[in-house]
């Protein structure tokens, strides 16, 4: 199961986030390097739900920090990513505008419907380590600042720890690793992008 629909404008504590800014989907000058992939799946889904093409998505050379940023996230996929992001390669990024904002953020949140946003838009502030679910220290979240465990973010993002699980091996399946840690090989995915 996905996450569900935002909540009314009212409710939607991400929309309330965008509002006071700061949020996750602002980048600081010269971190975009350091920017989540955007696999060509999720490009497509984008695309075709919401029309836009141009300006959205920009190419991004596999830095050794954008890699080594992979590495931290998943530190028992550093060869397959290494792999998968040759530095001599490019992957897909989602723009940002001049002050580092996601060209998607407006100021009532994401202008994406939730089944629409990339994975790691949906997942964050969760992660998974190995079979531990935990969520990113972000002090500029309100969901992070208002719930402080991951019980209560989950709760207020109404979702479960089952749906940030199968979001999870879904990002993964999208960036060309297998669904989940430790899993044999799998055909590599077009998350990097090829001119």
């Amino acid at each position: 199961m996905l996450l569900p629909e935002a909540p009314p404008p009212g409710e939607d504590v991400c929309g309330r986030c965008a509002a006071a800014g700061p949020t996750c989907c602002t980048l600081s000058p010269g971190q975009e390097e350091l920017c989540f992939p955007v696999s060509e799946m999720e490009r497509t889904r984008i695309v075709e739900q919401v029309g836009l093409t141009l300006g959205a998505f920009v190419p991004e050379g596999n830095s050794g920090a954008f890699v080594a940023n992979l590495v931290r996230l998943f530190p028992s996929d550093r060869d397959r990513l290494i792999r998968l992001f040759p530095e001599t390669g490019q992957h897909l990024r989602l723009a940002v505008d001049g002050s580092g904002n996601c060209v998607f953020l407006r100021a009532g949140g994401c202008s994406l419907p939730r089944p629409v946003r990339p994975y790691y838009c949906r997942l964050f502030p969760f992660w998974l380590t190995g079979k531990a679910l935990s969520a990113f220290a972000a002090p500029g979240c309100l969901v992070h600042r208002q719930g402080r465990t991951v019980v209560r973010m989950l709760a207020l993002l109404g979702c479960t720890e089952a749906d940030v699980r199968d979001l999870h091996g879904r990002l993964r399946l999208a960036w060309g690793l297998p669904p989940k840690e430790g899993m044999p090989f799998v055909t590599p995915s077009p998350a990097r992008f090829r001119p």
